[in-house]
C-alpha cells in the first residue's frame, strides 16, 4: 500500500511526539483496517480553543473534544461530494486532535499521553474509513475495535 501521511503539529507544548511517531500510528491502522490501495491522510495536533470551534463550527456542539475527523469520501447526509481527481488515490481525509485535552484525558485515567494519542489516532482514522458511534451497536463495533488495535499497538507505539 502506498500512503501520502501529512502530520501537522500546531501544538507547541514541546511534549508533543514527533511527526514521524503518528505517521506509524496512522500507517499501522489502515494496515489492520486492510486498506490496500493509496490514500492520502492528515493529523493535525492543536490546541484547545481550535478544536472546540471546529466542533461547534462543524457539528454544532458547543463544547470542547479530544479528536474530530473530517473524512472526504463519504459525505455526511444531504452535503455534496467534495470533487477528487480520478487518480485511484483515496483522500480518505483529516484528523484534527487537541493536545492539550489529550493529555488531561491521560492524566484524569492515569495512563500515559502517548497511549491517549494512539487510541485518538485510531479513533479518527476509523471514523475515516466508516466506523461510527451514534448508534449503540455501532459504538459497540468501533470501541471494540479501537481496543484490539490498542492492545496490538501496545509496545509498538506506547507503554
Amino acid at each position: 500500500m502506498a500512503e501520502d501521511i501529512y502530520i501537522e503539529i500546531d501544538s507547541h507544548d514541546g511534549t508533543e511526539p514527533e511527526p514521524a511517531w503518528f505517521e506509524s500510528i496512522v500507517r499501522d491502522t489502515l494496515q489492520a483496517e486492510n486498506v490496500r490501495t493509496p490514500c492520502e491522510v492528515s493529523v493535525v495536533l492543536t490546541d484547545q480553543e481550535s478544536v472546540h470551534a471546529m466542533n461547534r463550527r462543524y457539528r454544532n456542539v458547543d463544547a470542547p473534544t479530544d479528536v474530530i475527523s473530517f473524512y472526504t469520501e463519504v459525505p455526511a447526509a444531504g452535503a455534496d461530494a467534495f470533487v477528487l481527481p480520478d487518480d485511484g488515490v483515496r483522500r480518505l481525509g483529516d484528523v484534527v486532535i487537541s493536545y492539550p485535552q489529550a493529555v488531561e484525558q491521560a492524566r484524569e485515567v492515569g495512563h500515559s499521553t502517548r497511549r491517549e494519542l494512539t487510541l485518538l489516532v485510531i479513533h479518527g482514522v476509523l471514523h475515516l474509513l466508516g466506523y461510527d458511534h451514534e448508534d449503540p451497536a455501532d459504538a459497540l463495533r468501533m470501541r471494540s475495535r479501537e481496543a484490539t488495535l490498542l492492545e496490538v499497538f501496545k509496545g509498538r507505539h506506547y507503554e
